[in-house]
């Protein structure tokens, strides 16, 4: 899909001619011309549709933003704080379907200049995955502060210290979930695929090929991809820290299942990755690692909530 509209797009082409018309506008972007050349129209309409359900989802979350919201709000059922949580929730979802196209337009750009293949900017993929993320961390918080009661825990210096530890844990999670971006965007997952070492070494030759340096954190296919290595190592190693030492502190039981699930996904999580890896990124199984990155961070969301202070 080449184009967007809000509401134009949501009928999908029918007769023979739609389709070649649609594919003929597809033919006149670099995707096609360096990358799909030879492209059949069945092949074409396959990933039409995949775009085009994810639009149509993204248009059906929207409404279930929405909608409920101006129902509620009507009704008086809103109290005015809530208000507030609630319109940032639904200006967070326009700006996630903003960002969406913005993000697919940098894929059908020309760039003379370059000699890599047609995709969308890692920086573009990034902010929307990152608000994708937002998005929904707003969204469990906003639930599980309602839904769950707050548990009243004798605030101990070391309950301090293991709230402060579960904020940071959650913010490293959330940092290596983003920076799956960048390697998804680079296909930096194919550059290195043994584990622990990259190639032969722990520390590949490549590593800093760019200049200036700083450019390798976010264009260089090896360093972003040694930079999700150890944010995710980083992460399993932060979880199991923090589940040690949740040990020493009487806890109540939901709050103990909770760290429990954290360091269970944690693991998982680690497998996922590694697995992914070996198998040269997989489609189905790189999916299931993204979804697991989801996955563990509301397990650290959950967590973070049953930690909270009950207000005096």
């Amino acid at each position: 899909m080449v184009d967007w509209h809000l509401v134009r797009e949501m009928k999908p082409p029918r007769t023979q001619q739609e389709w070649e018309a649609e594919f003929q506008k597809y033919q006149q972007f670099p995707e096609f011309k360096i990358l799909n050349h030879d492209m059949t129209l069945t092949e074409f309409k396959f990933i039409w549709y995949m775009e085009y359900s994810h639009r149509m989802w993204g248009r059906v979350v929207g409404l279930a933003y929405i909608l409920p919201a101006a129902y509620f709000w009507r009704k008086g059922w809103l109290s005015r704080p809530m208000k507030g949580c609630v319109l940032a929730l639904c200006g967070l979802v326009c700006f996630q379907g903003l960002l969406g196209w913005y993000m697919v337009k940098s894929g059908l750009e020309e760039k003379p200049d370059s000699y890599d293949i047609p995709r969308v900017s890692q920086y573009r993929l990034a902010a929307h995955l990152g608000s994708a993320l937002v998005l929904y961390s707003a969204s469990l918080w906003t639930g599980l502060s309602l839904l769950l009661p707050r548990q009243k825990l004798p605030e101990t210096h070391q309950l301090l210290r293991l709230r402060q530890y579960a904020h940071g844990t959650t913010a490293l999670i959330f940092l290596t979930a983003l920076s799956g971006a960048f390697v998804a965007g680079l296909d930096a997952g194919l550059v290195y695929n043994s584990f622990p070492k990259m190639g032969d070494r722990w520390i590949p030759d490549d590593l800093l090929a760019f200049s200036p340096v700083l450019r390798n954190i976010f264009e260089n296919p090896t360093t972003v991809q040694f930079d999700h290595r150890i944010l995710g190592i980083a992460s399993v190693t932060a979880v199991t820290a923090l589940y040690l030492f949740s040990q020493k502190i009487p806890l109540p039981r939901r709050t103990r299942m909770a760290v429990t699930s954290l360091l269970a996904v944690a693991c998982i999580q680690v497998g996922l990755g590694i697995s992914t890896l070996l198998l040269y990124v997989p489609t189905p199984l790189a999916a299931t690692h993204q979804s697991g990155s989801l996955a563990l961070l509301s397990m650290a969301l959950w967590l973070m909530s049953e930690l909270r202070r009950v207000p005096k």
